[in-house]
């Protein structure tokens, strides 16, 4: 007897099912789960040097863009049907977000603090974000004390690249007087 190979399908699952999901009870607050091309990814555990990191660069945000802008931490952002990533940070257009959550123009910069997720964030998010637009995207690499910052999103990715190193300040192309040190952001 022969078999046939079958094909399996996968059910995405579109940012509307995501959210019944929640209403549902079927996710919890608590769940550390965000949509990625229709697929719900667990997110890792926040550990010690990501923790630091991410009020080092909270407080720094805060501190920079006062009432001009909105620092949004680990909160999710509408890419399209299909991705509502959570970053790390992400500084957006102060409106009111009663009615949905931010899209990619309301994102002036985003930030993914990386400590053992460095290639889910380069290899999948960095490629969501620069389809979807999203202008400056900060990439901190913990383990080798780096920070990348993107620019010039298109569809195939971001066409600028700078790499900063301890001893180097980084100046964000959309927040201008935004200007950190990467000792000042790594501790």
């Amino acid at each position: 007897m022969r078999t046939i190979p079958m094909e399996v399908k996968r059910r995405r699952f579109t940012v509307h099912d995501y959210h019944r999901m929640g209403e549902a009870g079927i996710l919890h607050e608590d769940d550390r789960v965000e949509l990625i091309e229709g697929e719900l990814v667990e997110m890792t555990a926040i550990g010690t040097r990501h923790f630091s990191c991410v009020n080092r660069l909270t407080r720094l945000l805060v501190m920079n863009v006062g009432d001009d802008a909105i620092v949004s931490v680990q909160n999710p952002v509408r890419l399209n049907e299909y991705n509502e990533p959570q970053p790390d940070l992400a500084v957006i257009r102060p409106r009111d977000y009663r009615e949905s959550l931010p899209e990619p123009d309301d994102v002036l910069l985003l930030i993914e603090v990386s400590d053992t997720t460095l290639a889910y964030d380069r290899g999948v998010k960095l490629s969501l974000y620069a389809r979807a637009g999203i202008r400056e995207v900060w990439i901190v690499d913990l383990p080798n004390e780096t920070i990348a910052r993107y620019t010039s999103a298109s569809a195939d990715g971001y066409r600028h690249v700078d790499q900063m190193r301890r001893g180097q300040t980084l100046e964000s192309t959309a927040l201008p007087g935004l200007v950190p040190s990467v000792d000042d952001v790594l501790g």
